[in-house]
């Protein structure tokens, strides 16, 4: 954890899944402090990952087997979710355990967040659409045509967790990929936050890639929140971390220049106050 401190200069993590899978699974929040996984969780279960699109689609397409089309990246979500209500209904009844099953009640509660992977303007409507029927909190992950149908989703009221804008047009879902997406979200009303789907972009480019979203149109101040304060109060952690306020954990990065410019080093990391990394 010392040595991703140094080299990232992140203080929180939010390790999830990656997006071959329609459902990934749950995932938790860490802290990069300590040398346990126990001293590190501050979500034990933060959100749920399910995905849309490309990805789920060509790695079961390669194998022979269901998804191949995003038509059935929709139905095996559905049935899942189905299934979830159902066992739930006969809990009693049923005394089959299914460890599957259990990690989505949370998820059909509205307890747990979704984090819906989803680039084409297709698929984050269909995201939509699965949250409205079962009743989810979802959050929209990449979001990369969101640009394109911004009112509606500003009426939807998602968080867009948007990126990696950075970076090659390497899909097809990807050919609309630009950094003005997160100026234009935020224009329509969009709460946003910005992400480099590490390792896809290293996570240390975070503040470039804030950077470049003010090139294209994103005010400063809000940039600076979308990679502090937003991300934390969608994740339902700002009462700890995001800002700096009293009372608050106290974890912050202090560099030698203004945080966007591309030549601004890490001079301080602190943890809780501690001072944990120090150039």
């Amino acid at each position: 954890m010392k040595a991703y401190r140094k080299v990232y200069q992140c203080n929180y993590k939010l390790p999830m899944y990656g997006s071959a899978n329609v459902i990934g699974g749950q995932f938790a929040t860490i802290k990069t402090k300590g040398i346990r996984i126990d001293e590190m969780i501050v979500q034990k279960c933060a959100s749920m990952k399910v995905a849309f699109g490309e990805n789920p689609k060509r790695c079961y397409d390669a194998k022979k087997q269901s998804p191949s089309t995003r038509m059935a990246t929709a139905a095996i979500l559905r049935e899942y979710l189905f299934k979830t209500k159902n066992y739930m209904d006969n809990k009693e009844k049923n005394s089959t355990f299914d460890m599957k099953l259990e990690s989505l009640i949370p998820v059909i509660k509205g307890e747990l967040n979704v984090k819906a992977h989803a680039h084409r303007t297709d698929d984050i409507f269909t995201a939509i659409r699965i949250a409205k029927e079962f009743g989810l909190k979802m959050t929209l992950e990449h979001c990369t045509e969101g640009h394109l149908i911004a009112d509606e989703l500003a009426k939807e009221g998602l968080p867009a967790i948007v990126g990696p804008s950075f970076g090659s047009k390497s899909k097809v879902e990807l050919r609309e990929k630009t950094f003005e997406t997160a100026a234009l979200l935020h224009k329509a009303g969009v709460k946003i936050a910005i992400m480099t789907d590490h390792p896809v972009i290293p996570v240390h480019h975070l503040p470039m890639c804030a950077a470049l979203a003010v090139r294209a149109g994103l005010d400063e101040e809000t940039a600076l929140k979308a990679i502090t304060i937003n991300p934390a109060e969608i994740l339902g952690i700002s009462d700890r971390v995001g800002s700096l306020e009293v009372n608050k954990d106290a974890d912050i990065v202090i560099f030698d220049k203004h945080p966007f410019d591309i030549q601004a080093k890490t001079r301080y990391v602190l943890i809780e106050g501690k001072v944990v990394f120090e150039r």
